[in-house]
């Protein structure tokens, strides 16, 4: 990398919540930002994103539409990616969806949905840019995953499995990676204040709340301040590891 290339970070999930809040951190770092969104109805929202981190911050930022469940189509966004910003440095790999429900009623389409996306989604993007970050010699990339992929969650059976599987994925790329100058971590939030978490009541969040040794939920800052740390320079004999950003709730 010269002197006068822009570092680039590639963002899944990221037309709001954890993955905006990344994308911005990412930018105010001096990142150029690819922001990823899933749909058309995201598409304002990153594009809107996008065009903010480009005046604020003064870097190269583009919103790309992809379904990261599907390998052909992230194969095409990597090179999309590529061919716009000229590299790709930092893969965090955000994008997730819920669909929550006891074991017992779980339907098939609810938990391979999620696997797919959330574990899936994850491999897809690792398998299209690692070639990259190989031939760079360089690479930095970041799995979110959560607390409840280390120690589960009533209703979660397809969530808590689609982020366990993040970690061991993360622990195994590390070793596979770490000679090639690519690091590979997770971040593992606990509950985070999001358009997720807002729906419950008064009640749900005060007992949710009493559970967490901060006291607080997490913002969005805190998960995107984590992952900026283990995308940057001061990080770089870290591979392999899980940084929980959950207030201590884990304790």
């Amino acid at each position: 990398m010269t002197e006068n290339e822009q570092r680039v970070a590639l963002v899944t999930g990221a037309a709001q919540g954890i993955g905006a809040a990344v994308a911005e951190r990412l930018a105010a770092d001096g990142f150029a930002v690819a922001v990823n969104h899933h749909s058309e109805s995201s598409a304002q929202a990153a594009k809107d994103l996008a065009q903010r981190l480009s005046d604020v911050y003064g870097v190269a930022a583009v919103a790309v539409q992809c379904d990261v469940a599907d390998f052909d189509a992230v194969k095409q966004m990597v090179s999309d990616v590529k061919d716009e910003l000229g590299r790709i440095d930092v893969l965090v790999n955000n994008a997730g969806i819920t669909r929550d429900g006891l074991l017992m009623r779980m339907k098939a389409d609810q938990f391979e949905s999620v696997i797919d996306t959330n574990l899936g989604g994850a491999f897809n993007c690792m398998r299209h840019v690692v070639p990259l970050m190989t031939r760079q010699r360089y690479g930095r990339i970041v799995n979110v995953s959560s607390v409840v992929g280390v120690y589960g969650n009533a209703g979660q059976v397809n969530y808590s499995a689609s982020k366990a599987g993040i970690i061991g994925m993360t622990k195994s790329a590390a070793k596979e990676l770490g000679s090639r100058n690519i690091t590979v971590n997770a971040v593992a939030p606990g509950f985070i204040e999001t358009a997720m978490t807002a729906a419950l009541d008064d009640k749900a969040q005060e007992a949710l709340t009493g559970r967490i040794a901060a006291g607080r939920l997490g913002q969005p800052q805190d998960v995107a301040s984590a992952v900026a740390f283990l995308a940057g320079e001061e990080a770089s004999y870290i591979t392999g590891q899980v940084l929980g950003v959950d207030g201590g709730i884990s304790l």
